[in-house]
């Protein structure tokens, strides 16, 4: 029977992935950022939209972003795999129509929410979608029946995502 003894594991580049203690007890294990991607933005002032055009939602804070792969109002992750996203965004007024998507690389991806509505709205959704880990980026759109302004609060317009598995 072979035996490997060892107190910490890294990867290749010197990043600690578990420190264990003397009984061999785990004592720290960590699943390094680079490796495991998140982030969560939100508007902080409100962005009007204009009637029946796809209109890219701005986010101007960062609460997070573990691997500086937030930028621009989207989303370009490093690491290949498949990201859970999640978005929502609140009308200051009633809508006729509210349609929301996530787009990648500049085309439609997933629709994650429609409603018809005459009552003030809040729309969220969310979509697992493959990234590359080079190319690949990830946004978010609103197509409004009738144009108006979005409430801008982190709770109300947001845009948040993680790595789920690695590709």
């Amino acid at each position: 029977m072979s035996v490997i003894k060892v107190n910490q594991i890294q990867t290749a580049n010197g990043v600690i992935m578990a420190n264990l203690n003397s009984s061999g007890a785990n004592i720290g294990f960590q699943l390094a950022s680079t490796l495991a991607p998140a982030f969560s933005a939100y508007q902080s002032s409100a962005q009007t939209l204009v009637s029946s055009t796809s209109t890219k939602i701005t986010f101007e804070v960062e609460e997070f972003d573990t691997n500086n792969n937030f930028a621009s109002n989207r989303f370009t992750p490093t690491v290949a795999g498949y990201y859970q996203f999640f978005t929502a965004i609140q009308m200051g007024v009633q809508a006729s129509i509210i349609v929301l998507t996530f787009f990648k690389n500049g085309s439609a991806a997933k629709v994650v929410g429609q409603t018809s509505t005459s009552v003030l709205s809040l729309i969220n959704g969310s979509a697992l979608i493959y990234c590359n880990g080079s190319t690949d980026y990830v946004e978010v759109y609103a197509l409004l029946g009738i144009g108006q302004a979005l409430y801008a609060t982190s709770s109300s317009v947001y845009f948040q995502g993680s790595l789920a598995r690695s590709a």
